[in-house]
C-alpha cells in the first residue's frame, strides 16, 4: 500500500491545488471518491486493464458519467496514461486528508467502556478543540473491557485515561 501512497500522492497533491485554486475542494473530494470505488470494483478494474491507455479512460469515464466533471476526467486520462488507475482509491484518500488538513478538521476515535451522553460528547469536543487547534470530528465506540474512563485516538496522539490502561501500566511497572 505504501507504494501506491507514492505513486498517489503528486496526483492528490495537484488535484487538491487545483480545487483549492477554484474553491471546489468539497466537488473534488466528493468526485474523487466516487472515482476510487469504481476502481476499487474488482469487475471494472479486470476489464478496463486490458484495454488500451485511451480506452481505459474513455470507459472509466463512461462508467462514472455525470459524476466527474471535465477537470476530473483529464485527471482520469493522465492517470490511464501513466498506467496508475489502480492507485486512484489512495489518490481520494490522500485528497481527503489533505482537505482534513486544509479545514483544519481531525477525526479523534473515543472508546469508552460505557456509552456516552450526548453533553459527555459535548465536552469532549469542547475539549479536544483547545487542546489540537482544529475542528473535532468525533468517532465514538464502545468497549467494556476498558473498565472505565476512556481511549482517545487524534492522528498520531494516543490518551489512554482506561482503568484497564492504568492497571495494565501499574502491572508493568510492578514487574521491572
Amino acid at each position: 500500500m505504501s507504494e501506491l501512497t507514492t505513486i498517489a500522492r503528486p496526483y492528490a497533491k495537484a488535484a487538491f491545488e487545483f480545487a483549492v485554486d477554484n474553491n471546489a475542494v468539497a466537488d473534488w473530494n466528493n468526485m474523487l471518491e466516487f472515482a476510487a470505488q469504481v476502481a476499487s470494483n474488482e469487475q471494472v478494474l479486470s476489464y478496463v486493464s486490458s484495454k488500451a491507455s485511451e480506452e481505459q479512460a474513455e470507459i472509466f469515464i463512461s462508467v462514472c458519467a455525470e459524476q466527474i466533471n471535465e477537470y476530473g476526467q483529464n485527471l482520469i486520462k493522465v492517470l490511464a496514461e501513466n498506467g496508475r488507475l489502480i492507485a486512484l482509491p489512495a489518490v481520494a484518500e490522500l485528497f481527503t486528508e489533505f482537505k482534513a488538513e486544509y479545514d483544519k478538521e481531525i477525526d479523534v476515535d473515543i472508546t469508552s467502556a460505557t456509552e456516552l451522553a450526548v453533553n459527555q460528547q459535548e465536552a469532549l469536543v469542547s475539549a479536544l478543540e483547545k487542546r489540537f487547534s482544529r475542528k473535532i470530528k468525533l468517532n465514538c465506540s464502545v468497549d467494556e473491557t476498558l473498565v472505565g474512563g476512556l481511549v482517545v485516538k487524534a492522528g498520531d496522539n494516543v490518551i489512554d485515561g482506561s482503568i484497564r490502561g492504568k492497571l495494565d501500566r501499574l502491572a508493568t511497572t510492578l514487574q521491572s
